[in-house]
């Protein structure tokens, strides 16, 4: 039995649907509230037998902050897959996504303890990465640097890894992927599927850009580490660097709207001078932070060479993987009543 988290989120639907296609048994964490029925229907995209592999999920309500729901999860898994977290770089959501992403791992690995439990693949992120190397260049080596300014998100993402490499140490075979931005199917609006109703409803976009990756490509790739008991390692997973105005050049062309504008340092800044002086009044001006305009002012060269060489594997584009989400993104908007 395999227990996968955040199965409903748009990474760990996809990994359960990868074990689903290798013949695994699957058990799904999820909330009371999960709109499973959204999860089903975004496997019409990936499969020609969405019914067939969604019927064979085992779903389970699981409290992560009750040991014994949690040990009662794991009940003859033998492999984890750790997708659940929270993900949001708004200030409000600091304290939910410290609770949710660190207690919630920490709490998860102290549950493996004296299970069945043999292998633990967790998924962070790339955000966590500081450290160039010498070809100017974050990679694997690239530690996190606590003397740096971090988004909440980051951190987050560097404590929970650290619960996980304290498990590593302590026995546990576990691998820990760093996945770029993951461009997805479903879940619109909400975390990773944000980016299509984001580049569809703002006019304005920024200079910098990010490291993006399919998600196919994750799920598939998180499923071989496994299968290749590739342990005590981490694995950065991206596809390539684009910047924020290539990718809103491609979405809101194919959506049929104007090209979206640049807003500059000086737009940036003084919107950061809004939230101090406004922030408290006006709720979005808290985004405008300088952690995030930094964010969203640089493009960072990440290297996914190693993991191209482990597995010799060959990364979906950047502009096939938009072409093929936004298509379902637009298919979904068509049959909204």
């Amino acid at each position: 039995m395999v227990f996968v988290t955040g199965a409903t989120g748009i990474l760990g639907r996809v990994i359960v649907l990868e074990l689903l296609k290798k013949g695994k048994n699957v058990r799904a964490a999820k909330r009371p509230a999960s709109n499973i029925s959204e999860v089903k229907h975004s496997y019409t995209f990936y499969t020609e037998d969405p019914d067939g592999f969604f019927s064979k999920i085992e779903w389970i309500d699981v409290d992560f902050d009750d040991i014994n729901s949690l040990q009662d999860a794991l009940e003859g898994v033998e492999e984890v897959y750790h997708c659940a977290a929270k993900v949001s770089f708004h200030p409000a959501d600091e304290k939910e996504m410290y609770h949710t992403n660190i207690k919630g791992t920490e709490n998860l690995l102290y549950a493996c303890e004296g299970s069945a439990v043999k292998k633990f693949l967790h998924v962070s992120s790339i955000a966590v990465l500081d450290h160039f190397n010498d070809q100017g260049e974050l990679d694997e080596e690239s530690d996190f640097n606590p003397k740096l300014e971090h988004s909440a998100y980051a951190l987050s993402k560097h404590l929970s890894e650290m619960e996980v490499w304290r498990a590593s140490a302590e026995g546990m075979n576990a691998v820990i992927i760093n996945p770029g931005m993951i461009i997805g199917s479903g879940n619109w609006g909400n975390s990773s599927g944000d980016i299509f109703p984001t580049f569809e409803k703002n006019s304005f976009t920024f200079s910098g850009g990010s490291n993006y990756v399919d998600v196919r490509d994750v799920a598939e790739i998180s499923v071989e580490l496994m299968e290749k008991n590739r342990f005590g390692e981490r694995f950065i997973i991206v596809a390539e660097g684009r910047r924020y105005s290539e990718l809103a050049g491609q979405i809101r062309s194919e959506l049929g709207l104007k090209k979206a504008r640049i807003l500059s340092d000086f737009q940036l800044n003084a919107g950061r001078w809004a939230n101090i002086l406004f922030g408290w009044l006006i709720p979005p001006l808290r985004m405008i932070t300088k952690t995030n305009i930094e964010a969203i002012s640089n493009l960072h060269v990440v290297s996914n060479q190693k993991i191209k060489e482990t597995l010799d594997y060959q990364f979906i584009p950047v502009t096939e993987s938009i072409d093929f989400h936004l298509n379902n993104y637009m298919n979904d908007k068509k049959m909204k009543p």
